[in-house]
């Protein structure tokens, strides 16, 4: 990415390729997701035109009431509903979907978005007539979360149908600060297709507006959106994490504090140790059989800012060694607002190995590669490399991301 920088942005409604205002909200101005800001105006923006709604159960209004719920109570009918991972409606597992189907409670049909092409959900759109697609998904601010590469496939869908493309924009619940390794293109995949660092610290209205401008071009022969609108939430700073009712955006990020280790601790999902899933905690609670007390006390001896690290035991439901006891810890966040994730992540993964070398090791297909962005991060652990050492190689690039992606923020 080769980016001028600009100062950061803020204003009620933006078009992109027009010259923005910036505007100082009131301190005293309730705080409002872009889905509200859209639902007090009365959806007028929308008149005349057929909407698509791409969406999960996190777009919600205030009250709680579903976006598309709404819309259709107040007149607004989209002419269609679109499900990323897991699903319109929220019912399926990591990896899953719902399939096409009509919801039983609005009568829209509702297309399968999730693991297709930009060619496939162009297709979607031909032939449930939107002219418009509105996007409407919390985010968690990690690269490999799966809403933002389905998004930008939706916006590669929109530049194919001739559809404009509305992103209803909401906090990233872990904040604005970016940490971690760029993404190699060589290892684009679903939970990474293009070159942004792992932890991009954007909300995905911003993240379109980069999309827009520095990735679409490439992959559809010069093109842009023909129209990119970002409703702004209202009231949000780059340092506020989230406040409100935690709704999961997927089935394994029941908390906050397990978004706030996500970016960081999914890495243990290329590694043969449990993420946690199948407990009550995952994404916080890591381990295998075979792991024992003194993982935790050396964690705890590093004093990484932020967390706290609990010998724990756990027996897994289901994914990896479902049914057997576990060894391992539980990360406490005891100062939210000095996690770096990533770090406590590495130095997990650099202290498992030294501790304990006949249970440590990687899947086999080299996935912690595809998480990670490269073969970098295991490359280096495998060499025998210090946790300052491996945070240490992705530093260049991540201040040339931070200073890359100024333009494109929308908050102070």
């Amino acid at each position: 990415m080769s980016l001028s920088r600009r100062g950061f942005l803020a204003a009620s409604a933006l078009t992109v390729g027009a010259a923005p205002a910036v505007s100082a909200e009131p301190a005293s101005r309730r705080r409002m997701t872009g889905a509200e800001v859209l639902a007090a105006e009365g959806y007028r923006r929308l008149r005349g035109r057929k909407v698509g709604v791409l969406t999960n159960p996190t777009g919600v209004l205030g009250d709680l009431t579903h976006l598309v719920d709404d819309m259709v109570a107040r007149g607004a009918k989209p002419v269609a509903a679109f499900g990323p991972e897991h699903g319109f409606r929220g019912t399926a597992q990591a990896g899953g979907s719902e399939g096409d189907y009509t919801d039983p409670r609005t009568g829209i049909p509702v297309y399968d978005a999730y693991n297709v092409t930009a060619d496939s959900l162009a297709a979607m759109y031909r032939k449930a007539g939107v002219d418009t697609v509105l996007f409407d998904i919390a985010n968690v601010g990690a690269r490999f979360y799966t809403y933002t590469w389905t998004m930008y496939l939706a916006m590669r869908a929109a530049v194919s149908s001739g559809a404009s493309f509305v992103v209803l924009d909401r906090p990233n619940p872990i904040g604005g600060q970016a940490f971690g390794p760029q993404l190699d293109p060589a290892y684009a995949t679903l939970v990474g297709l293009k070159p942004v660092v792992q932890q991009p610290g954007m909300t995905v209205g911003e993240l379109a507006r980069m999309f827009d401008a520095e990735f679409l071009p490439a992959d559809t022969g010069g093109k842009r959106l023909s129209s990119l609108e970002v409703v702004p939430a209202r009231g949000w700073r780059r340092e506020d994490l989230f406040e409100g009712q935690w709704i999961p955006p997927s089935p394994n990020m029941p908390t906050l504090d397990t978004a706030l280790l996500y970016p960081g601790t999914c890495l243990f999902e290329g590694t043969l140790l449990s993420e946690g899933r199948g407990t009550t905690r995952p994404f916080e609670t890591i381990g295998a059989p075979g792991i024992d007390w003194r993982w935790a006390e050396q964690l705890n001896a590093l004093r990484l800012p932020g967390v706290s690290f609990r010998e724990c035991y756990f027996v897994p439901t289901f994914n990896k060694f479902a049914n057997q006891t576990c060894g391992g810890v539980q990360v406490h966040l005891v100062d939210r607002g000095r996690v770096d994730a990533i770090r406590t992540a590495v130095a997990m993964i650099v202290t498992a190995k030294r501790l304990y070398p006949k249970v440590f090791g990687w899947r086999a297909d080299n996935w912690v590669d595809k998480l990670s962005g490269a073969d970098r991060l295991r490359r280096m652990v495998d060499g025998g490399a210090g946790v300052d050492e491996v945070v240490g190689a992705w530093q260049r690039e991540l201040a040339a991301f931070r200073r890359d992606r100024t333009q494109y923020l929308l908050y102070r």
